[in-house]
């Protein structure tokens, strides 16, 4: 009797486990919409091939980092940066409807994508570390920095390709927005397919920092997250 009074008891806390799962997926407070967005934008950024795309790709990208900067209590010059950052972002989302011109306007939208993604996780990880608390509103929120780490290291690299005076990928060309996000997280989980490469700088380095910075993420931030999840849930199922 024991056993099946344990095993109901482990049951009924993983149920509880999945149900906060799935309540943190449409909270307005919680990480799992902002994780939510940012694989929104990021089907959004893969699925237009159209160069005036990039700006309906900014709109998901306001709503996404407006949103981050609220579920992660911003302080408040952080929140003022951004705001000038977004109202910036909107500018150019309403220009880049009327006006198109290959070359310095595309590269002044991804640009502005770079510093709304570079605001956003440093925002999630100072607020990990207030909270101090390791539950899954912990893990959702460093999955959420992980992915937003590498869209703006590939919208870096598109705005490199866009200024640069050489195509990005050398013979490959300078490279879609689906190239590019494909490059930035195979370059981040460092599993190197090789067949896109930087033909050189600053894109050889952007590879080189997300490489190395991904892997200490991974392994120090969300592995120890994981690793702090488990013991709370094995005492659970243990009562």
């Amino acid at each position: 009797m024991a056993d099946v009074a344990d095993h109901g008891a482990g049951a009924d806390t993983e149920s509880q486990w999945w149900r906060r799962l799935a309540r943190a997926f449409v909270s307005t407070d919680s990480y799992g919409l902002v994780l939510l967005l940012v694989i929104v934008t990021y089907v959004v950024s893969v699925s237009v091939d159209e160069a005036r795309a990039a700006s309906i790709v900014l709109v998901v990208q306001l709503a996404t980092v407006w949103l981050t900067l609220r579920t992660s209590e911003a302080r408040p010059i952080v929140r003022r940066i951004a705001d000038i950052v977004l109202v910036l972002a909107a500018v150019v989302t309403i220009l880049s409807f009327f006006v198109h011109q290959q070359g310095t306007q595309l590269g002044g939208i991804f640009a502005v994508s770079c510093l709304l993604y570079l605001i956003a996780p440093f925002s999630i990880v100072r607020h990990l570390m207030i909270r101090r608390e390791i539950d899954i509103q912990a893990l959702l929120g460093a999955v959420s920095a992980y992915l937003l780490i590498g869209m703006f290291f590939a919208f870096a690299y598109k705005a490199a390709g866009e200024f640069g005076s050489v195509p990005f990928f050398g013979s490959a060309g300078h490279g879609s927005l689906s190239q590019d996000l494909f490059f930035s997280f195979v370059t981040m989980t460092t599993v190197g397919y090789g067949n896109l490469v930087p033909a050189a700088n600053p894109g050889q380095t952007l590879a080189v920092a997300e490489a190395l910075l991904g892997q200490l993420f991974l392994v120090v931030a969300v592995g120890k997250i994981i690793s702090g999840l488990q013991p709370r849930r094995s005492n659970g199922s243990g009562r």
